[in-house]
């Protein structure tokens, strides 16, 4: 049970510091009230090893969830710090819950929302802040915030689709290396001492099946050293600040996967700058957030070309459109959103548009994907039972001319 410390005023007005145990920092507050006493501050306690084991990002199911609620609460007229209170005290994730009760003695000490979210990156995106920042200012946080948390609701299913999209062909992929191992390094084998007794002529495809076979028993180091390998350069790619632009080049000359991901991108900055505009952010400042929140180097740096060109006074449509990016239709929406200053709804009906546009082409490559994946398994299944049919035919023929 976690071990929360508090700080709490009692009746005579004194101060009593202690510590409490519960499930909850709802609990304990509860637990202090039925005591007589006030909290003023209330955090959990951990070691040193729970200390470094739980440090990790708030997960945006979570940060969207808590921006509804907030924005709820908001919208009730509910003072901030009591909202936060309220949210932190029914919170189920660790992460968020010790973001919010850091939040909440910041803004009791006098701080903003913005400027105490903008102390816990690991909870809230670069966008996040400033849109927040910009609500402030123009004194739309209500309506801002459930925009943040309608905004956050589709990037999850944005990514959901396309996680989903990847990972059917990935277990398929799987289940076909694991079947040709398992083959090749188990059935094979068992017929190997069978055939080398009788002396038989086996055709190519056994023999080809008995040389895998021999790489998985008695060469077994090098599959093991090729799997490590493909492992190592894998954990590179996708895993290190180096193999990032490796990686993001190299998804985009893979013709089926490259449309996925350009729309996935598209849609994301789409959707993130008109929120920002719409909240009142400067054009170039909600550029760059919008930049540096796009997760493909490729796109960065045509994106960062645009935004100097944008700065020097070349407008937005035009440098955008020179990217060569954007498809001819979101070039003209965004053309009449900066001549009609109507920039916010252009770019909103852009990001719908890329998102139905990812949504199509996410169920073009499953249904032209499947198929291939079945026949690709079929083939190797149908490699291997041939090879094995027919070395048995060449084994009882063999033994047919002896007798």
């Amino acid at each position: 049970m976690p071990k929360f410390a508090y700080a709490a005023i009692d009746a005579s007005g004194a101060t009593v510091e202690g510590f409490e145990k519960a499930d909850t920092l709802g609990d304990v507050r509860a637990a202090l009230i039925a005591k007589n006493l006030y909290p003023v501050k209330i955090e959990e306690k951990r070691g040193s090893l729970q200390f470094e084991l739980t440090q990790e990002k708030v997960k945006k199911k979570e940060l969207m969830h808590f921006t509804r609620q907030l924005a709820v609460f908001v919208k009730a007229g509910i003072p901030i710090t009591e909202a936060l209170d309220i949210i932190g005290d029914e919170a189920s994730d660790v992460a968020l819950r010790r973001t919010i009760v850091a939040m909440t003695e910041d803004l009791r000490n006098g701080g903003t929302l913005s400027d105490a979210a903008k102390k816990h990156p690991e909870a809230f995106p670069t966008y996040y802040m400033g849109i927040l920042q910009s609500a402030e200012l123009t004194g739309k946080l209500d309506e801002t915030l459930e925009n943040l948390a309608g905004y956050l609701e589709r990037e999850l299913e944005t990514r959901s689709k396309v996680v989903g999209a990847l990972s059917y062909p990935m277990v398929v992929m799987v289940l076909a290396v694991v079947t040709v191992a398992v083959l090749a390094g188990y059935v094979l084998p068992q017929f190997k001492p069978l055939f080398e007794e009788l002396d038989a002529d086996l055709p190519l495809p056994t023999r080809m099946l008995l040389g895998v076979a021999t790489l998985f028993s008695d060469m077994i180091y090098i599959p093991l050293t090729f799997f490590a390998a493909v492992a190592g350069v894998g954990y590179w790619l996708f895993r290190t600040d180096s193999g990032k632009a490796p990686k993001d080049k190299l998804l985009l000359k893979i013709p089926i996967i490259k449309g996925i991901i350009e729309y996935a991108v598209l849609e994301r900055f789409c959707r993130i700058l008109g929120a920002m505009v719409k909240a009142g952010v400067p054009l170039p400042e909600g550029l760059k957030t919008t930049t540096d929140s796009v997760d493909n180097i490729v796109f960065q740096e045509a994106l960062l070309n645009a935004q100097e060109i944008m700065l020097e006074g070349g407008g937005f449509a035009r440098p955008l459109a020179d990217t060569g990016l954007f498809p001819g239709a979101a070039k003209q929406m965004f053309k009449v959103g900066e001549e009609t200053g109507t920039l916010d709804e252009q770019l909103e009906v852009a990001s719908i548009y890329f998102d139905r546009e990812l949504e199509s082409r996410i169920k073009k490559f499953t249904t032209m994907f499947e198929p291939i994946m079945i026949v690709f398994v079929g083939v190797i299944v149908g490699f291997v039972a041939m090879a094995l049919v027919s070395a048995m035919y060449g084994v009882l023929g063999n033994t047919k001319d002896q007798i």
